[in-house]
C-alpha cells in the first residue's frame, strides 16, 4: 500500500517528514465523524527530534466541543510510537480551517455521512 502524505495531496501541511508519525495520527479519529485528524486537515505541522514531537494543530471552530478529546488522543497515540518520550501540542488558528483542508479521503468520508464537503 502506498501512503500519500498531506502536502502531496493538498497544501495544508507545512512539514511531511516523519511518515510513521503521520500514519499514527491517521488512527486518531474525530469524535463526531469517523474521519482522522489528518484527513480532516487539523494537523498543520508535525516535527520530531530527539524523542520529542511538536505538533501544530487547528480546529474547525474555536468552540469545538471535542478539543480536549482530540488533544489527548493525539498525545496518547504519538507516545505509543517507538522512541517518542514527549509530545508538545500547540493549537494554532492560522491558517483558519476550511473545507479545502480536507484530504480526498476526508471528502469521500464526509459525503458518505451525508455532509457536504
Amino acid at each position: 500500500m502506498t501512503t500519500t502524505y498531506p502536502s502531496l495531496q493538498t497544501p495544508y501541511a507545512t512539514n511531511t517528514s516523519c511518515p510513521q508519525l503521520w500514519d499514527a495520527l491517521r488512527e486518531v479519529m474525530d469524535p463526531e465523524i469517523p474521519i482522522s485528524v489528518v484527513d480532516m486537515g487539523l494537523i498543520v505541522d508535525l516535527q520530531a527530534s530527539a524523542g520529542v514531537v511538536q505538533v501544530k494543530l487547528t480546529f474547525t471552530a474555536m468552540g469545538c466541543p471535542a478539543t480536549e478529546f482530540i488533544l489527548e488522543d493525539v498525545r496518547t497515540r504519538l507516545l505509543q510510537e517507538p522512541g517518542i518520550q514527549e509530545v508538545q501540542i500547540e493549537v494554532v488558528w492560522s491558517p483558519v480551517w476550511s473545507k479545502e483542508r480536507l484530504s480526498e479521503e476526508g471528502i469521500d468520508i464526509m459525503r458518505t455521512w451525508g455532509i457536504s464537503a
